[in-house]
């Protein structure tokens, strides 16, 4: 299978940013992508105001065209993520959806971790307006292959993308909005952690340039192989990354080096009285 991360500069204005990222995509498709990823907000990045002025339902324009263009373009298209509105719910998702090339929805993610931290002297709450979602998802491409699907933050929680290997995922997805300042120190090193550790490939859709109000993502979008190996990684730019997932090398290193195979899991015991 061919992959490819599609990097955008995304803003508050969904229209632009649709036509942004239907261009990409299609040039992706074009390359010879089988599987596409969108990155976090792909649609509206900006302020909470922002999110809960243009947040949709799953049936919207957003998720809408992306079901037309994994239908046109016959590919399997993880729709980033978008801040979803849900009927009787106060606060909005951080939602991430896996179209099938029949224009059909395979899965819906969403984002666990809620992004509620001090980045240098900045405050992020991304809880001010959306919600943490409770289900892993692992979800399975046209041929078959098993995808687990993340977005951003949950890339620092190994424990999620421990039980995405062991449900069967052999590649995992994250679309990000990863700050400048935390990108430069952790994205690469993390992204090929999670490879690693769980002998996966990783196809990593990330923000680039300065978004509303005053926040800047890091950029690097990049596919590794589960050796470690950065497969191809995005220029500070818009624009799209490819490459071949070869699955028979991770049969090869799931066999030679069986890390997943040799845990022991009647040995691990969560702490008690965990202190942080």
């Amino acid at each position: 299978m061919r992959a490819a991360a599609v990097q955008l500069n995304s803003n508050e204005d969904k229209q632009r940013n649709i036509v942004a990222a239907d261009r990409l995509t299609r040039e992706a498709a074009r390359d010879g992508a089988e599987l596409v990823v969108l990155p976090e907000k792909w649609n509206v990045l900006g302020s909470h105001e922002a999110f809960r002025r243009e947040a949709e339902p799953l049936d919207g324009p957003s998720i809408g065209w992306a079901r037309e263009a994994a239908r046109e373009l016959g590919i399997d298209l993880v729709a980033g993520s978008i801040v979803e509105r849900r009927a009787r719910r106060e606060k909005l998702g951080n939602t991430s959806v896996h179209v099938g090339p029949d224009g059909e929805l395979k899965a819906v993610y969403r984002k666990i971790h809620m992004f509620d931290v001090v980045v240098g002297e900045k405050e992020y709450r991304e809880s001010e307006s959306q919600e943490a979602g409770d289900e892993i998802v692992v979800s399975e491409a046209s041929d078959g292959l098993e995808l687990g699907m993340t977005v951003c933050y949950d890339l620092r929680f190994p424990e999620l993308y421990r039980i995405l290997a062991l449900q069967g995922a052999r590649v995992l997805t994250v679309p990000a909005a990863f700050t400048k300042l935390t990108g430069e120190a952790h994205w690469e090193i993390l992204i090929r952690a999670r490879a690693v550790e769980n002998q996966a490939f990783v196809v990593a859709a990330d923000q680039v340039g300065t978004h509303p109000p005053d926040n800047e993502s890091y950029g690097g979008s990049m596919v590794v192989d589960p050796w470690g190996e950065v497969l191809a990684r995005a220029p500070d730019e818009p624009c799209f990354v490819a490459a071949e997932l070869d699955l028979e090398r991770q049969d090869e290193v799931r066999d030679r080096l069986p890390s997943l195979a040799n845990r022991m899991p009647q040995i691990y015991r969560w702490p008690e009285g965990v202190r942080v």
